[in-house]
């Protein structure tokens, strides 16, 4: 029994006695009426007993915990499958049994030094940052402890990890252990292979009928059908009860009319505009245009290129210089503005190019405009079409009934697996909320009325099951094709694995593998500086951990990445590290080796004091325990 508590407890035990306090419990939603006194205890070591209070403490935060991993609150059945059950006993028995070497020991904490940890809590510490007697007392009240209840737990706590500190503390990984890890971890090595694919031994003739039938029999399970559902659903979500034709003319041309922004393509201009280092230049040069000179020559004189001036092309409201964009938008095509104090100087603007401000017609809208009215209206009422669903329901009106009266589109889907697969294997389309449907259709009964599902933040789901269809084996002739292509499948790569086998003997043998490539019409592929536990491309990771499974100079066979092919290779270098010392280590790693170090020395210590002092396991506090 206690053999199996210290393998359910793993390296559990540093973290539950370092990190776990019974204290600051307010987020454990524990009832305060839990605490009734019930003298049973759970368990005892040696003479240090733990209470069903204690156990159920215990058990509701590993819950906590556990809910939070998996983002769903876990039931008491998955809970047990889960073995959480066991975990905390085995986290208990490890406190226990050092709350009884404390005791052996005579440790101890002087009031000081409590009254200091409970003073340090964040969880009773006020708005100031300070310990706050309100709050502690609060705290303990909203959990139902008393506060001499949380001062013996907290002391008992410190007093464990006297003896945690004194076993872990301090501890680091060996700089012999260090090197070696650096050594292992810092190897590269260059590998030569072929890849040999399935089309060496194929094709593969059609199996026998006795082949076939021995092949289904064999694995009979993998073509079962699974359980089938027929489940109908009305699906209730804007676009499902908007109706465009009750959307009048005028409404449409309103919408327009209000939104004709929304419509507009704004006219655009391609502008270009010449700096000045000041006003006098710039109007000397603005002279020189009205006196004949191209601005492109301007341009020139300043030495600069057309690309130099060119701003771009934009709608008024985009151009960043507000003085420019008002120049450029009252000149007309090809004319140079006045002077303009832009926000790098003096400028001359250009316009080279105006494209005109189009306008949607409304004819070229008018559908887009009517179908998001009538959403704007849906959206509005879908509450009151939810709730006369409902209330339709209630009245006795089947699903059908109700999803007629309400013109909404009931849909049934005659066979559906718990993974959305139709019993041809084709996915079946357009299912709703799909994951969170067949969960839940799954796992309610025939004809039983369930509560919607919400689709987003405006949609339902009103769904029944009206049939069950069990899980049942399906016979040779249902799957026939599907079991040939599977045999064929296993028979190409049965027949590969022995070719390869017998390649390998040869390359074991004398031969080279550019000899096996030459006479199988491949080539020979060579990876230097290969790393261990690498996902190469061409290997894949168990193709590098393979090569990293023998010696330089040996051979070995392992599976291609895709497409069903063997790899034959031989490992022809190994190069250890040039700098392989402690230091070659992370920072990050060392931690978590030392980490690691201490966790299996405190596994030793429980493993240690359980061969001390006896443990007994009172099962039937347990489920009292978890009868609350």
């Amino acid at each position: 029994m206690l053999d199996a508590l210290r393998k359910a407890s793993g390296t559990w035990i540093a973290k539950i006695l370092l990190g776990i306090l019974v204290i600051s419990f307010g987020v454990w939603g524990i009832s305060g009426n839990f605490f009734g006194g019930v003298g049973n205890s759970v368990l005892t070591a040696g003479d240090t007993p733990v209470s069903i209070t204690e156990y159920r403490l215990a058990y509701d935060r590993q819950m906590q915990v556990m809910s939070r991993q998996f983002g769903t609150r876990l039931t008491r059945e998955q809970a047990q499958a889960l073995g959480v059950d066991q975990q905390v006993l085995s986290q208990l028995v490890a406190g226990a049994l050092l709350d009884e070497q404390a005791s052996e020991m005579k440790l101890g904490l002087s009031q000081d030094r409590l009254a200091q940890l409970t003073a340090e809590d964040p969880a009773f510490h006020g708005p100031d940052g300070r310990f706050n007697r309100q709050q502690f007392e609060y705290v303990l009240r909203q959990v139902g402890m008393r506060p001499e209840d949380y001062l013996k737990n907290r002391e008992q706590v410190a007093v464990r990890q006297q003896i945690v500190e004194a076993v872990s503390d301090g501890i680091v990984a060996p700089d012999t252990f260090l090197r070696a890890f650096a050594l292992y971890t810092g190897e590269d090595r260059t590998v030569e292979f072929i890849t040999i694919p399935r089309s060496t031994v194929e094709p593969i003739p059609d199996p026998t009928e006795d082949e076939l039938k021995a092949y289904f029999e064999e694995n009979r399970a993998r073509y079962a059908a699974p359980e089938y559902r027929k489940v109908s659903y009305v699906k209730l979500e804007p676009a499902d009860i908007a109706d465009e034709g009750a959307i009048t003319d005028e409404q449409v041309k309103a919408d327009y009319e209000k939104n004709i922004a929304r419509y507009t393509t704004p006219e655009q201009r391609k502008i270009e505009q010449l700096v000045f280092a000041s006003e006098d230049e710039a109007k000397a040069a603005l002279e020189k245009i009205r006196g004949g000179t191209s601005f492109e020559d301007v341009v020139a004189e300043q030495g600069k290129t057309m690309n130099d001036v060119l701003l771009g092309t934009f709608a008024k409201d985009r151009v960043a210089d507000q003085a420019i964009a008002e120049a450029a938008f009252s000149l007309s095509e090809g004319q140079v503005s006045e002077t303009v104090k832009g926000a790098f100087g003096h400028v001359l603007v250009r316009v080279t190019e105006i494209t005109p401000a189009v306008v949607k017609p409304l004819a070229e809208v008018e559908h887009e405009i009517r179908r998001d009215l009538a959403l704007d209206e849906a959206s509005a009422v879908l509450l009151d079409v939810h709730n006369a669903y409902e209330d339709a329901r209630a009245a006795g009106e089947t699903m059908k009934e109700a999803a007629d009266r309400l013109k909404l589109n009931m849909r049934t889907i005659e066979a559906v697996d718990a993974q959305g697969l139709a019993p041809d294997g084709t996915e079946v389309p357009n299912l709703p909320a799909e994951q969170e449907l067949l969960s839940q259709a799954f796992n309610t009964d025939v004809d039983i009325e369930n509560p919607p599902l919400q689709i987003g933040s405006s949609g339902f789901v009103f769904y029944e099951v009206n049939d069950i269809i069990p899980a049942r084996d399906r016979t040779l002739e249902e799957v026939r094709d599907k079991v040939a292509s599977d045999w064929k499948a296993q028979e190409a790569a049965s027949r590969l694995s022995a070719r390869v086998a017998e390649l390998r003997k040869s390359l074991d043998g004398g031969k080279t593998l550019a000899d096996i490539a030459a006479e199988l019409g491949l080539e020979v592929t060579t990876k230097r500086g290969v790393k261990r536990n690498a996902d190469d491309v061409d290997l894949g990771r168990a193709g590098t951990a393979a090569v990293f499974g023998v010696k330089q100079g040996e051979t070995g066979i392992v599976a291609a990445p895709s497409d069903g092919a063997q790899i034959l290779f031989r490992v022809t270098e190994s190069f250890a590290p040039a700098a392989a010392g402690p230091e070659a280590v992370p920072e990050q790693t060392r931690e978590a080796m030392a980490s690691g170090i201490a966790d299996d020395l405190l596994d030793e210590l429980v493993a240690d004091l359980q061969g001390q002092y006896t443990v007994r396991v009172n099962q039937s506090a347990i489920n009292q325990a978890l009868s609350f």
